[in-house]
């Protein structure tokens, strides 16, 4: 036989296998383990180039074992270390005889992306009726009444309400 047991229990190979016409999936997981074994340096960069473009040329099951039959098989991965196992009142499907199950529903805050622009837009809608206001007063050189704040006022009015109450939803 060309290929050693651990390299026939890696590809599923039997010896009524050999000339079984291999897929692309397969070609590709040939390609990784020669990847590997070039990262490891096992292989060095040309025969890496050579046997890949065997691989891709390669029919049968038999060829493509016949590329990694002087490579070790892949190691299965083992962590290294282990997390010990929760006990089971630490267990969050855990629970307490006697116990019952109240739901509650958790209030849904959107982003508040309206609230925001519309606090903005009175921001500056106040600003530039104080700036004119502003204008307008020295310009003159006389103090005018603060017409701004009927624009300021009602519009905050609103804002402020809203923040309160926030019209009825749930707080």
């Amino acid at each position: 036989m060309l290929w050693g047991w651990g390299v026939r229990q890696a590809w599923g190979v039997t010896d009524d296998t050999p000339t079984m016409r291999a897929a692309d999936n397969d070609r590709e997981a040939v390609v990784e383990q020669l990847a590997r074994a070039q990262a490891e340096g096992r292989l060095d960069l040309a025969e890496f180039d050579e046997r890949v473009r065997l691989v891709w040329v390669a029919q049968t099951y038999a060829d493509l074992a016949a590329l990694t039959a002087d490579l070790p098989p892949d190691r299965p991965i083992v962590p290294v270390a282990t997390r010990p196992p929760m006990p089971v009142h630490q267990h969050r499907s855990y629970r307490p005889e006697g116990y019952q199950h109240a739901t509650y529903q958790v209030e849904q805050r959107g982003t508040g992306r309206a609230g925001r622009l519309f606090f903005q837009a009175w921001v500056a809608a106040s600003m530039i009726n104080f700036v004119i206001w502003g204008l307008v007063s020295i310009t003159s050189l006389e103090w005018v009444y603060p017409w701004w704040i009927w624009v300021v006022g009602p519009w905050g009015a609103l804002i402020l309400a809203r923040r309160m109450t926030r019209f009825g939803l749930p707080r």
